[in-house]
């Protein structure tokens, strides 16, 4: 069994080799040149597919590209994010979403009746949503390439706004030093709208967990939820679970 096992991991190394060389390969091929079926070099594929090494296609395989792998993960889990996001919003919400992509993502997928949404991210003039959510911009000074809304006139316009919700992109997350941003201009923007808001959800993916990053936003004392997904470190998460936030974590198959 040992020296099967030592046969087939040398089999699919061969094979990889082969595909730095050549980026595309036949699975007829492959099987002629190692003398095996089809089934075995079909299985060899989708055992290197699974550990992200290459994609495979109808007939074969091509090699991946690892950095392109990691960022169409990373692009799905966002989307998951959001997707779970959206379930948490109820008929009559009032919710703040701040100039995150990835909570942007989020009015594409309520479905509720009487939502109404208010943020500064100029970009929601473009994302289709359902005919139950209505939208306010804060206005302010308009910002590219992000076109966030920030500036004394959007903070003013903030201030007397007291959403039953929050959703909230960040840059980056950790126990000590909390909600960071890169963008100095949307620190106070952020900050009302944690403080304003009934209830708080942070949306971060894993690469954004046990982070930091310039700006702090809040402190974690001031974040009752972080959603995220199944490949955040687990001992950070335990972290922000002592410190008494809750942890919803979406998985690849969710939706």
């Amino acid at each position: 069994m040992k020296r099967e096992r030592v046969y087939v991991d040398n089999r699919r190394n061969q094979i990889l080799d082969i595909m730095k060389e050549n980026p595309k390969v036949r699975v007829d091929d492959l099987a002629a040149k190692f003398k095996v079926s089809l089934i075995t070099i079909r299985r060899d594929l989708q055992y290197l597919e699974d550990k992200k090494l290459l994609v495979r296609f109808y007939g074969g395989a091509s090699y991946a590209d690892q950095k392109e792998v990691e960022e169409n993960e990373v692009k799905l889990y966002r989307k998951l994010i959001a997707k779970y996001a959206a379930t948490l919003v109820e008929d009559g919400d009032s919710l703040f979403i701040n100039t995150s992509s990835n909570a942007l993502q989020m009015l594409t997928y309520i479905n509720r009746q009487n939502v109404t949404v208010i943020t500064n991210n100029g970009k929601a003039i473009d994302v289709d949503y359902q005919e139950g959510v209505s939208i306010i911009l804060t206005g302010g000074e308009l910002r590219h390439p992000k076109e966030t809304m920030v500036g004394d006139f959007a903070i003013r316009n903030l201030q007397t706004v007291f959403p039953k919700k929050a959703f909230i992109g960040c840059s980056a997350i950790s126990p000590i030093s909390g909600m960071t941003t890169e963008n100095a201009s949307e620190v106070k923007i952020n900050e009302i709208m944690i403080q304003n808001a009934k209830n708080v959800y942070i949306l971060a993916d894993h690469t954004k967990i046990g982070k930091d990053s310039s700006f702090t936003s809040s402190p974690i004392s001031a974040i009752g939820h972080l959603i995220t997904d199944e490949k955040a470190p687990e001992d950070v998460l335990n972290e922000l679970r002592a410190a008494g936030v809750k942890i919803h974590q979406v998985h690849k198959g969710d939706f």
